[in-house]
């Protein structure tokens, strides 16, 4: 467990300590709940340490979860230009923290409101609310986002511009469910497909041209 991962549920495990409290004036099982529901807590906050091959052109998962898209698309937002979309979806039992693709300096963030759609919806990378990241090296611009989902409402983000972030480390996190995005050149080298399992910062999803 990571203290500034932690930090992010702090009101949550002060509403479940409450209300476990006041549950236990009326029954010992209705508090065993929320004493369910705290643990429960604590094992979503998790936040694993990973090891990140040294491969300079190989691109790791940006979040815990399961690959639901691999498209070729123009990028909208940052560079507005085709590059090859590899879409996680991250539901409630994954690690949800996110970690940069490469090593790399943060060159833009910006967070837009929206809706809050399941994250597997076709429209939620357009219309639920999100995040997007750029990180550049000398080697590539990398576009990352982090979209909300119909559970998790809240995205963190840890990082500010001008960052210089080694491959796996943590830049942000979002909370209950959502959806991650990674913009890759084209040309670049695809090394999942769609229903593979991915960990954030430890799996190679891509290596560059």
């Amino acid at each position: 467990m990571r203290l500034q991962t932690l930090r992010e549920a702090r009101w949550i495990f002060f509403v479940l300590i409450v209300v476990t409290l006041l549950l236990a004036l009326f029954s010992k099982w209705l508090a065993l709940l929320g004493v369910a529901l705290i643990f429960y807590t604590f094992y979503f906050f998790r936040d694993p340490d990973r090891v990140s091959p040294d491969d300079a052109r190989a691109v790791v998962a940006a979040a815990d979860g399961l690959v639901v898209e691999i498209i070729e698309m123009v990028e909208p937002e940052v560079l507005k230009m085709p590059m090859q979309r590899i879409a996680i979806f991250l539901s409630v039992f994954d690690v949800h923290t996110n970690r940069a693709p490469v090593d790399s300096t943060v060159t833009y963030s910006k967070r837009y409101v929206g809706k809050f759609l399941d994250a597997r919806h076709p429209d939620a990378t357009r219309l639920n609310e999100y995040h997007t990241w750029a990180f550049k090296n000398e080697r590539a611009t990398l576009v990352v986002r982090q979209i909300t989902g119909a559970i998790a409402r809240r995205i963190v983000g840890w990082s500010q511009i001008g960052d210089m972030l080694k491959k796996g480390e943590r830049f942000g996190m979002i909370r209950f469910g959502s959806r991650t995005e990674i913009y890759v050149p084209i040309g670049s080298e695809i090394l999942v497909k769609v229903n593979d399992r991915v960990k954030g910062g430890e799996t190679v999803v891509a290596k560059l041209p």
